[in-house]
């Protein structure tokens, strides 16, 4: 498939900007931005080829948004001096360069970028969009469309746009027009911030359905602010929607990517601003003729191919028994429930690595180590200090391929790797170029298309194989050392005690997996096919014809052409029949709340009944087996994929619908246990607060006591639950303006409160003040286990600085919860192991554990469980958990 990359250019050339040094050359011009924009070009195309490039810039005057609304925008702050010299200079190269740049009157760089990516989906061609702008979330469609960050080299699929905010991309245009955005001066709705948002649209899926069960939302006061509020969110969704439609056509072939290397044509001005890093390395490619070759190798090793028994324990002998060993598995599938080995490789010195083949598979192989030798081979590795990368899946494999107990591993470099930073990619080909400026073999160059790795000829294999396990014996001593002068040291004895283990837990979780209901299931399922056949009909009969319902343009037709219902705006595609407009045609037609129903049903079946099914039916005991991921967050929490387990709904009718097919085993129960209020205990232990100290001491109602410190005993019931608001708030550092929108009062009465509750409890304003204070001393801020996460204060603009200011405060305590689970979640894991329990860890979700757990003994052990949970740190507050026990996972909350 081709790519075409799109360059945010505005928006790129601001984050380069702040994200660098303020270096400026010999003449005192300031060169930053210039440095990152020559760097993304230089390593664009060797890291991340490209077919198709395009720099969209926004036109100059106001944007068709300026007429919506006169505030759009209105507020941004002037552009830097420095950054303002630099943006002629840089625009200027693009085309000096042979680059293709696009702007259009009236329109900003994101509705240049929409409709490229319209055009390049309609000609099968993938997008790769480089920008850190939040509007562009709408256009990311797996396969299809990613954004790309360039300096953390990491790409934003739809997984990771739902991690990030919790909406699809598809739902991104209705959050953002719930919360709006102050930089923007979008207004959303008043009062509704990002958690309230994803509830919403978790339980009505979009902003029009939202409005069409006005009646349904819950509590009162947001339903309130909704009704009040409601021109200024479809105001702000139309601010927020990208326009796709704004060039008659285009040719992707004008923005192909020159032959040359496009630093080339500007070298004389890499001269003139004095980028002589750039200059060197253009220089050095231009002067042997490789300027369009693959990237040179700097580092080397030999790679030595194992293919029979007395070789490989000849050389297993050699090995000294205090030697570090890294090892890495290549397998003919990616699911370790169904891959079978193909091979391994292994390296315990600097410059030559080993690849045994066990299973290839194609016309004239040659010899290869038996699956018996290739077993005991391994049995005398595993008695050495053996590491590798990404050992959740290698060991994962060998036990089920093998049947070996449980192997605790010396190392993990993706875990030290994300110790290290935990936003970074952790990939091992981008480690590699990270930190060794070195581009490993490609798996795509390696395996064709179509095959697996069993098909890849030996000697090709053993290149590839090989390299792996070299690059993860190098990867190991240089994070080492890194962390070392990090001042991290701490975190090699973390990743010992805590992240390693929780290797093999996690192998365990994800082998045991959860069963589901297969009849409740089918029977939800024909129910909801029942009603959407039923729905069907009628919408026929209503249409007087038969048509693709869930085709937009079919159904313009049938509903303008047909029925002649009042239009609304046509596009080049057809009418629009999205929400809004079903919405304001509710009365005008009864076959509109008709279509309503079918879209809200036909969403439940294929978002959650389907997939769980398929799923549920491929297995024979019917269970559903999520991947977990360890380095998913920067918090350190869990996630879950394939399927993503940790987001089923819970608070609306259908999520618990969903969990209803979720059940224990026959002759099981499910648990639940979950810690209570653990961060703001938290809270109470970091701060040492005597007030909040005392009140968990009591074992209060925290939620009470504060409103009973913040409006008196005789409010302090009806208060409760904006008392549980402030509460968890400004844990989080809401300010005045924020409570107010929250609570529905004014600022002047949200400022009151904030003064009367850190007035109430003396230390805790302090204490959240010196969280900020320190992670800008520090640059960083540590969790109860002393993981880190960084934050640039240094080149951080105003918004930056407040985003990563917020950030240190949900780093400390959500990843002190993060840290507290995994310590639980391993002395049970334990404590089930040693005893040989008949019980099991399913799930962590945040600050809940669900167990399955022999009937007979569920109670027990649910009560042992807990105290496990309660007593796996000692806090200056007691810790305290609910259970909950059930047959299905509805029944735990």
């Amino acid at each position: 498939m081709k790519t075409l990359t799109v360059i945010d250019t505005f928006g790129f050339f601001f984050r380069s900007f702040y994200a660098l040094p303020p270096l400026k050359n010999s003449q005192g011009f300031p060169t930053g931005l210039l440095t990152g924009f020559a760097n993304l070009i230089y390593n664009l195309e060797k890291e991340y080829p490209t077919d198709y490039l395009l720099f969209a810039l926004d036109a100059p005057g106001p944007s068709f948004r300026q007429k919506i609304d006169p505030n759009y925008k209105a507020q941004r702050p002037e552009a830097p001096p420095e950054l303002k010299q630099q943006l002629p200079v840089a625009i200027e190269w693009i085309e000096k360069m042979g680059l293709s740049k696009l702007s259009l009157e009236n329109f900003e760089a994101d509705d240049v970028i929409a409709s490229m990516v319209k055009c390049a989906k309609e000609q099968g061609i993938k997008v790769r969009i480089v920008s850190h702008d939040k509007d562009l979330y709408q256009l990311v469609d797996d396969g299809k469309v990613v954004l790309f960050d360039p300096m953390k080299k990491v790409e934003m699929d739809e997984e990771g746009v739902y991690q990030k905010y919790g909406v699809h991309p598809r739902q991104f245009t209705d959050y953002q027009a719930l919360i709006g955005d102050s930089s923007d001066n979008v207004p959303g709705v008043p009062g509704i911030g990002p958690k309230t948002a994803v509830k919403l649209l978790s339980q009505f899926d979009t902003l029009d359905n939202i409005y069409a069960k006005i009646d349904e939302v819950k509590p009162e006061r947001i339903k309130n602010l909704l009704i009040k509020h409601k021109d200024d969110a479809y105001r702000s969704k139309e601010l927020v929607t990208l326009r796709s439609d704004i060039f008659d056509n285009c040719d992707l072939t004008a923005f192909s990517m020159p032959p040359n290397d496009p630093l080339v044509n500007i070298k004389d001005e890499l001269e003139k601003y004095e980028l002589r890093n750039i200059l060197r390395r253009i220089e050095k490619e231009t002067s042997v003729g490789t300027v369009n070759e693959p990237k040179k190798k700097s580092l080397s090793f030999e790679p030595v191919l194992i293919d029979n028994a007395r070789k490989l324990f000849e050389v297993l002998e050699s090995i000294d028994d205090d030697a570090l060993v890294s090892f890495d598995t290549e397998t003919d599938a990616l699911d370790t429930k169904t891959a079978s080995i193909v091979g391994f490789s292994f390296c315990f010195e600097e410059s030559k690595a080993y690849y045994v083949p066990i299973a290839h598979n194609y016309l004239g192989v040659g010899s290869q180590v038996s699956l018996e030798d290739a077993k005991k081979a391994l049995e005398i590795l595993f008695k050495k200090r053996l590491f590798g990368h990404n050992l959740k899946f290698d060991l994962g494999l060998l036990y089920k391929v093998f049947g070996f107990d449980e192997v605790e591993p010396f190392a993990d470099t993706m875990l030290l790797a994300w110790l290290v930073d935990p936003e970074g990619a952790v990939g091992l080909d981008r480690l590699s170029m990270r930190y060794f400026d070195y581009e490993m073999v490609s798996f795509k160059d390696t395996v064709k298309k179509g095959e697996n790795f069993s098909s890849v000829h030996i000697e090709e294999a053993c290149k590839y194989a090989a390299e792996d396990a070299w690059m993860s014996y190098k990867l190991y001593f240089k994070l080492i050392e890194i962390l070392k002068l990090q001042g991290a040291e701490h975190l090699i004895s973390e990743a010992k005690n805590i992240e390693y283990p929780f290797i093999n837990l996690l192998i365990c979780m994800e082998h045991h997996g959860i069963a589901i209901d297969i009849d409740r299931f089918e029977s939800l399922k024909n129910e909801i096919s029942g009603r959407l056949k039923e729905l069907t009909s009628q919408i026929y009969e209503l249409a007087g014809q038969e048509f693709n319902i869930n085709s937009p343009k079919q159904l313009g037709h049938i509903l303008f052409e047909v029925l002649e219902l009042p239009t609304g705006k046509k596009t080049k595609t057809g009418y629009s029949t999205n929400e809004k407009v079903l919405d304001s045609l509710k009365d005008a037609h009864p076959i509109i709340p008709k279509i309503q129903d079918f879209r809200e049903l036909h969403k439940l079946m294929s978002t959650y009944i389907d997939p769980l099914l398929k799923l549920g039916k491929k297995d024979s005991k019917h269970r559903i087996y999520t991947s977990f991921m360890q380095t998913g967050t920067a918090t350190g929490r869990l996630s879950s994929k394939n399927p993503n387990l940790q987001n089923i709904p819970v608070k609306t009718e259908e999520g618990r619908r969903i969990r209803e097919g979720f059940i224990a085993s026959e002759g099981y129960k499910l648990v639940g246990i979950d810690y209570s209020q653990i961060e703001l205990r938290f809270l109470a232990h970091f701060s040492e607060d005597p007030v909040l100290t005392k009140a968990f001491k009591d074992n209060k109602d925290i939620h009470m006591e504060t409103a009973i410190k913040l409006f008196g005993p005789e409010e302090a019931a009806s208060k409760r639950n904006i008392a549980k608001t402030v509460n968890f708030g400004l844990l989080y550092g809401m300010g005045s303006r924020k409570l107010s929108q929250t609570l529905g009062i004014s600022t002047k009465e949200a400022k009151v409160i904030i003064e009367n509750y850190f007035a109430s409890f003396p230390t805790v304003k302090e204490f959240l003040l010196s969280i900020e204070s320190k992670a800008k001393e520090q640059g960083y801020v540590e969790t109860l286990l002393g993981r880190r996460r960084y934050f640039d204060f240094e080149h951080a603009n105003a918004m930056q600085m407040a985003a990563y200011l917020r950030e240190a405060g949900n780093t400390l305590f959500q990843g002190s919860t993060a840290d507290l689970i995994k310590m639980a979640m391993l002395n049970i894991h334990k404590m089930i192991k040693e005893q040989n329990l008949d019980a099991a860890i399913l799930l962590q979700i945040h600050d809940e554990l669900i167990f399955e757990i022999k009937d007979e003994e569920a109670e027990l052990l649910a009560s042992k469980f807990s105290q496990i949970m309660v007593e796996s740190i000692k806090l200056n507050v007691p810790l305290k958990t609910s259970i909950n026990i059930g047959k299905r996972w509805s029944e735990l909350k």
